[in-house]
């Protein structure tokens, strides 16, 4: 019996350009079809960066920090707008100014993704969900290199966050 809603993800290649279509599973079963995927630092004034602990039922990384925001982009949606309804759905977050750091390529031992990395300054409240997060804080930068490679924040975001780096520090 298949799932009552599917979903489906654009399989895109490596500059980005739609080529065919995919559901979650077949990109998620090891096949490495490239799919893209949003991810939202979100900072505050005094230059902290909020962070969510992911949820203990995940499948993937249960339990580790990560980034503020992470979600896939679907079939037909464009990055824009992947990008503000995952906000909208993990933080509750509506208005806010993106800011595009990169886009990279991530790979995983079941999947592919081209992510597109932003970032934003945000002093307004934030209600996060509660199925895919357990909780979220704001962390200074400091602490969270003190914390790198310690088993603490999720491998993805390490390695974002080394890349995320360099800018802010030209900011």
């Amino acid at each position: 019996m298949s799932d009552i809603k599917e979903e489906w993800f654009p399989v895109v290649d490596e500059a980005g350009n739609v080529v065919d279509k995919a559901t979650r599973r077949e990109c998620h079963s090891g096949s490495m079809l490239l799919h893209p995927v949003v991810h939202l630092h979100v900072f505050d004034t005094q230059g902290r960066l909020y962070l969510q602990r992911r949820s203990m039922n995940k499948e993937i990384q249960p339990g580790k920090w990560d980034t503020a925001v992470g979600g896939h982009v679907d079939y037909g949606e464009s990055i824009d707008e992947a990008l503000h309804r995952e906000v909208r759905e993990e933080l509750g977050i509506t208005l806010f100014e993106p800011i595009h750091n990169f886009t990279y390529h991530f790979q995983s031992r079941i999947e592919r993704e081209l992510v597109y990395s932003y970032r934003t300054v945000y002093e307004g409240p934030i209600k996060v969900d509660p199925v895919e997060i357990d909780e979220g804080k704001y962390w200074a930068i400091e602490d969270i290199l003190s914390n790198i490679g310690q088993g603490v924040f999720t491998p993805n975001f390490e390695d974002e966050f080394a890349k995320l780096l360099p800018l802010l520090r030209r900011d």
